[in-house]
């Protein structure tokens, strides 16, 4: 007697209750990562760097977007710009540390070739024997950047998309609004906490797992006490305009459910007690509750990592003060360990022959596939927009 063999059943007919998710490979194949990165991450605008992060002329800080090194600093005209961290001689890296502050240029480490804070060629050895060289020309490649929610928000592309059509939509589509944000100042907000996941997990899952709480009641009872509709499977940020609301018995989005801090000053009454999560594809999560924001940036660097940053944000007066937010934080750092965790024990799983063909999504989920056509609509297209 045999018994079947686990190679999926891609032949069933699901019901109605479920729908499928993506194939297992592509979560696993460095082929569909790299794909990822030069059709998503370098095409769309990516959340790198927080501006207050460089506060003074030749601050910057190095990211990794898609598959590019790219050096965002503070130039001496007080505006941010960012360039490929790449020398226009021999193509060494120019920047090897992560964050620092120059005192007036960028100079590579292999043939001195010297890069004002705008990106020009300054200097460079016999320099001036070579005077058919254009300083602009041989400059470092810029990179288009845009400032919003106090944060630098990056593109890799020759054209950049409309950053009103995607990343500002995507708020749109949750909070019916762009006043709707607005209202807490993000821009204004002070940093209170960063804290960094290193995730063994594809940044997919991640996403997955943030757009739905049909595993709060399972893995969140810190979460459900403060939010207790979470219990009940409700996903944040499905319904538009719709807040989750604090229990009865909460008086601040606290571990413990203890006051926090008061309200931030553009909140208005309706926003108030209230949670909203927005995704902003590719790679952003926002948080708003009343008296502070958290905002998680995303870095995929390989088809099972992803480097996670998280900011607590909260009102200068709070941050000043040196008041202990310590509550506050460890609300959602608890949140996001126990997400991480759980997109972690599924990564290996996404090999097994028993996911080849994919999950599936109950009904609470099905907002999901959304998400998983614009994926794959994305990957079909060519740099050009063209299928």
């Amino acid at each position: 007697m045999t018994t079947p063999a686990a190679d999926g059943d891609s032949g069933a007919e699901l019901p109605e209750s479920l729908i499928p998710t993506l194939a297992g490979y592509t979560y696993t194949d460095p082929s569909v990562f790299a794909l990822e990165q030069e059709r998503i991450f370098e095409q769309m605008w990516f959340c790198a760097v927080r501006g207050a992060d460089l506060p003074k002329p030749g601050d910057f800080r190095t990211v990794q977007v898609g598959r590019e090194s790219v050096l965002v600093t503070r130039s001496r005209d007080g505006v941010l710009r960012a360039f490929l961290n790449i020398c226009r001689h021999r193509g060494a890296r120019l920047c090897t540390e992560e964050t620092g502050s120059v005192k007036r240029n960028f100079q590579c480490p292999y043939h001195a070739w010297t890069y004002g804070l705008d990106g020009k060629l300054v200097a460079a050895p016999n320099l001036t024997s070579m005077p058919d060289i254009d300083r602009t020309e041989y400059g470092l490649k810029p990179v288009h950047l845009r400032e919003w929610l106090g944060y630098a928000w990056l593109c890799l592309a020759q054209e950049p998309p409309s950053f009103a059509d995607t990343v500002q939509a995507d708020v749109v589509q949750r909070l019916g609004s762009l006043e709707a944000i607005d209202n807490y100042e993000v821009e204004d907000l002070e940093l209170g906490r960063r804290i960094t996941y290193d995730v063994k997990a594809n940044w997919k899952l991640i996403i997955e797992n943030f757009m739905e709480c049909y595993h709060c009641a399972t893995i969140h009872p810190e979460l459900t006490e403060v939010l207790p509709e979470f219990a009940d499977g409700y996903a944040a940020q499905f319904f538009v305009g719709h807040g989750a609301e604090f229990g009865e018995d909460v008086s601040g989005f606290t571990v413990d459910g203890s006051e926090g801090f008061d309200r931030l000053g553009g909140v208005e009454s309706d926003q108030d007690r209230k949670y909203y999560a927005i995704t902003v594809r590719p790679q952003v999560f926002i948080n708003l509750v009343p008296d502070h924001v958290i905002l998680h940036r995303m870095f995929p660097l390989s088809e099972d990592r992803t480097i996670v940053e998280c900011d607590w944000l909260y009102s200068k007066d709070v941050v000043a003060s040196g008041r202990d937010v310590s509550r506050s934080v460890e609300l959602f750092h608890r949140v996001n360990q126990q997400d991480f965790d759980a997109c972690e024990r599924c990564q290996p799983a996404m090999s097994s022959r028993a996911y080849a063909d994919g999950g599936v999504l109950v009904p609470s989920e099905h907002h999901i596939g959304e998400f998983h056509e614009w994926v794959q609509t994305t990957l079909a297209q060519t740099k050009d927009g063209e299928r």
